[in-house]
């Protein structure tokens, strides 16, 4: 493998090597390749690794380079991709039995305009089946394991994208984020992951978990890599019925200002005694240093919150078992245990059910635009434990810690960012999540960044 420090630096910092011809992309995307191929057989960060298309690719951005055509800063710097991005000649699976050799003839809208910013795909990463779960144990290609513990969890779904970006392959990755698939595995895996504003970044060519909470969207290692993955990939998309025509600003270009005048909101709520002490410390630590910037930090009550899970259950469940209507008919006996079993459950709800959860929705979004009129930013710990270990994770009381803190976002379908806050004192990642405003995720990426270069924490690394 190249030196260890090529594989943590930033975006904007390869980027500019590259830029300067300092490294090519051919080589930066061999170590990085090569460095998949020696951690992988511990991480499973991944169900393919692209090495012949990605070097082609890599030929391709060094040319590109060498005569002058420079595309920005993620032209040349190999990334990954959740294996629920459609990838033109590359299989996407879904974590899946039933589309394991599924090989898609167009890309997502998200991997063409990755591809067209001059990224480097170097594979596509592990997730729990089909995106429905929290822990990344898939029973058809293992579970993704954490690079600060193997016995540890990832998080899920988008758990293999987390601990390939945490373990230093590759400089980004593409999560979805149904009711925390992004947030949470960052969380676990001490990295950065944003769930856009729903219909800021397309969903189309992603494989579908729920329409109406779906969201997509990146994991890094720093704040400012992921405004620069955001910058290349939001925009309206025809192709996806719910993709917003909000045009947005360069999101690297504020991460600098001041953020003084800016309050926050701390949901007690979702700081109660199932919070995990270390994790309640570190949440409340990171808040002060933040005061410490001229940010008011006040306490936020919204006793609502109790609506959430009927709203995500009536609304997930239901449309998760409509799109997977087909292959429950033809193809049951392949799905996982866990997943068929949520499926199942969709398929028991009635349509009363599912009104009820819109209706449940449509109060907490009255609710929540009232809160906002009080704070510009809502904060709580991302999830109310640290990793646990694969036999730890299972079941409901470990699933409800994992999501508990995430959900209702979705269903809200607001900005949310993780960022990394501390470690436990057996040394696993706190996440702190930070929520805004539809749309305003400038101030969430500057918040974030604000507090990511006070802190530190993005420095550490897993002693993978």
């Amino acid at each position: 493998m190249a030196d260890e420090s090529l594989h943590f630096l930033t975006i904007r910092g390869v980027g500019e090597r590259l830029r300067r011809r300092e490294i090519s992309p051919v080589e930066l995307t061999r170590a990085a390749l090569a460095r998949a191929d020696a951690l992988d057989g511990s991480l499973n960060a991944f169900i393919t690794i692209t090495h012949e298309a990605a070097l082609e690719q890599a030929q391709a951005a060094e040319r590109s380079l060498q005569s002058g055509h420079y595309l920005g800063p993620l032209h040349g710097v190999p990334i990954s991709l959740k294996d629920l991005y459609q990838t033109s000649g590359i299989a996407t699976t879904g974590g899946s039995k039933i589309l394991k050799d599924w090989t898609p003839t167009a890309d997502a809208t998200v991997t063409r305009r990755l591809r067209q910013a001059g990224a480097v795909l170097i594979g596509k990463n592990n997730l729990h089946e089909f995106a429905f779960g929290a822990t990344n144990e898939n029973p058809h290609f293992g579970p993704a394991r954490n690079p600060w513990n193997s016995e540890r969890i990832t998080g899920g779904s988008s758990g293999g994208s987390a601990a390939a970006v945490a373990a230093g392959i590759g400089y980004a990755s593409m999560g979805s984020d149904t009711g925390g698939s992004i947030r949470l595995p960052a969380a676990l895996c001490g990295i950065v992951g944003v769930k856009p504003t729903y219909g800021l970044v397309s969903r189309a060519g992603v494989l579908p978990l729920s329409w109406s909470l779906d969201h997509c969207g990146p994991l890094t290692r720093t704040v400012e890599d992921a405004a620069i993955v955001m910058n290349a990939i939001i925009g309206y998309d025809a192709a996806d019925p719910a993709s917003a025509t909000r045009v947005m600003p360069d999101l690297t270009t504020a991460l600098d200002d001041r953020v003084s005048g800016l309050r926050i909101g701390l949901l007690q709520e979702y700081l109660g005694e199932n919070v995990q002490p270390e994790v309640a410390a570190a949440v409340r630590s990171a808040l002060g240093s933040l005061e410490g910037q001229g940010v008011s930090i006040g306490e936020l009550s919204v006793s609502d919150v109790e609506y959430r899970a009927g709203a995500v259950f009536g609304i997930l469940y239901s449309e998760a078992a409509a799109i997977h209507e087909r292959w429950l008919k033809t193809r049951r006996a392949d799905y996982g245990a866990d997943v068929l079993e949520r499926l199942s459950q969709g398929e028991r709800l009635t349509a009363t059910q599912y009104l009820r959860g819109q209706q449940a929705r449509r109060a907490l979004m009255e609710r929540f635009r009232t809160v906002f009129e009080t704070v510009d930013v809502i904060a709580t710990p991302t999830t109310a434990i640290v990793a646990p270990t694969i036999p730890e994770s299972r079941g409901p009381v470990a699933r409800g810690q994992l999501l508990g803190f995430t959900q209702l976002f979705n269903i809200l379908g607001l900005p949310a960012i993780s960022v990394p806050c501390g470690f436990s004192r057996n040394g696993l990642p706190i996440g702190l999540q930070l929520v805004g405003r539809p749309f305003e995720e400038a101030t969430l990426l500057r918040l974030a960044h604000v507090y990511e270069q006070r802190a530190g924490w993005h420095k550490e690394r897993p002693a993978v």
